[in-house]
């Protein structure tokens, strides 16, 4: 059997229209179905091993566009604004080679180090065009995956293996679906894989060490009244 191929099938939405050519369960077919213009400008499209996983899915409003507002907005003053480095949030394409593994993820963080030394690197657009990039190959620093009732198994299962293969140090996983909104972190082992960062108590009113950023976090969820809205507020200690 190619390797390039798997047994599992493609996920596809019924009553979508959305085509997936044929070849593009070989990574480096899909990264340039990627770069053509007739590449679905909604949705999130995933390859994962061999397997192309499409989610057409609106985003929900107060679940996932707040949080992730909330989170990358306190990693930009963190990250970005101190200079060590940049984030990305959204249509922003993660590739690797060695996980097989091509994905948009909702947060993306690169430190100016990992650049610099080769871990990570942004890929030129085809034809190039100076300055222009339209992915990022390697391992990012950390990578933020906010769950979705589409997407809370590949989140949760899938991706983290496939995250740990590709070198990723840091792995936040954030679920704002309950009336408290709980925020995960996982430290890359260096004998591969995951161990979840322990926090200091339990409760909403908890703290998670990040490894990576050396200070604790803690993802709080807000309503305001007349009209609703939901907000999220990303707090971070010492």
């Amino acid at each position: 059997m190619d390797p390039t191929h798997s047994t599992h099938p493609s996920v596809i939405p019924p009553g979508e229209a959305v085509r997936i050519p044929a070849g593009v369960h070989n990574l480096d077919e899909f990264r340039r179905w990627c770069q053509e213009p007739e590449f679905p400008e909604r949705g999130r499209i995933d390859y994962l091993q061999g397997d192309v996983e499409v989610d057409m899915s609106a985003e929900d409003l107060f679940t996932h566009g707040t949080p992730k507002a909330a989170i990358a907005a306190r990693l930009h003053a963190m990250v970005v604004e101190d200079g060590r480095g940049t984030v990305f949030i959204d249509c922003t394409r993660v590739v690797s080679p060695a996980a097989r593994l091509s994905v948009e993820p909702d947060v993306v963080v690169v430190l100016r180090e990992s650049v610099a030394a080769g871990r990570v690197r942004p890929v030129p657009s085809s034809p190039p065009r100076a300055g222009r990039f339209v992915e990022l190959e390697g391992a990012p620093d950390l990578v933020v995956e906010i769950l979705s009732d589409s997407s809370a198994s590949k989140d949760r299962l899938r991706l983290p293996e496939l995250y740990a293969r590709a070198g990723v140090a840091e792995l936040w996983l954030v679920d704002a679906r309950g009336e408290t909104a709980a925020l995960e972190i996982r430290m890359l082992r260096p004998a591969g894989g995951y161990s979840r960062v322990a926090p200091d108590g339990d409760g909403p009113d908890a703290w998670t060490p990040s490894p990576l950023l050396g200070c604790r976090f803690r993802l709080r969820r807000h309503e305001m009244k007349d009209p609703l809205f939901v907000y999220h507020k990303l707090e971070v200690a010492p």
